[in-house]
């Protein structure tokens, strides 16, 4: 439950910095979700979506936050975009057009990019779940994001594997922006320090939800 709470406390901070009229009426705040609901990447999406709603639940079985001065509860407001960023974008013109959110939670890069482009003049926050570092560098006043970049993590993966798995790295990413950001990240770091890439064979989530074959042959090239 320590995880509700926390995404919990982030929905609250991030309406408590929009004025009331930006939520559906007095006492109620709307809350947007644009995230992949259907095609491969769905099982992702309706599991972070899930995890909304319990903290949306959480914070108003507890009588809602204060904002104000006035107990205020949550609605969220959630549509499907199938990891598309250029469907993410319409989803968030549409939330802001039809349920007037004060803030768009957003689990891909992709979207999130396609979000920045807008939300400031349409004024509204972008709440990035993502950990990409340059979501932040864009220097969007509008922007919370809610994990830690992952550019450490690309030096502690590389120093590990190459000291225990060898200098060979079959790569099995994915064709959506967080993945083409973070394979060229580890690319450039793997072969900085020695390591040779012999493939990269990155998959679409929305042509498929089987990377068995993908992932097998650059499994194997890295073992040859």
């Amino acid at each position: 439950m320590k995880i509700v709470r926390k995404l919990g406390q982030a929905v609250a901070a991030a309406t408590l910095g929009m004025s009331l009229s930006a939520g559906a009426m007095a006492g109620e705040v709307n809350i947007g979700f644009t995230g992949p609901l259907s095609g491969g990447a769905a099982l992702y999406g309706e599991n972070t979506l899930s995890g909304l709603r319990m903290a949306v639940a959480e914070i108003n079985a507890a009588g809602g936050f204060d904002l104000n001065g006035e107990k205020t509860t949550v609605n969220l407001v959630p549509l499907d975009d199938r990891y598309s960023p250029a469907q993410a974008a319409t989803n968030a013109k549409r939330l802001k057009q039809e349920s007037n959110v004060s803030a768009v939670f957003v689990p891909h890069s992709g979207g999130i990019f396609a979000l920045q482009d807008f939300n400031e003049k349409d004024n509204f926050l972008v709440m990035a779940y993502s950990s990409v570092p340059s979501i932040t560098e864009k220097g969007n006043s509008l922007t919370l994001r809610i994990p830690p970049t992952f550019d450490g993590y690309v030096r502690a993966f590389t120093d590990y594997a190459l000291e225990h798995e060898g200098k060979k790295l079959g790569m099995g990413g994915a064709t959506h922006e967080y993945a083409k950001i973070w394979g060229a990240m580890i690319k450039k770091e793997w072969e900085s320090k020695g390591g040779e890439v012999v493939s990269d064979n990155p998959m679409d989530y929305n042509k498929s939800a089987d990377f068995f074959t993908g992932v097998s042959v650059s499994f194997q090239k890295a073992r040859t």
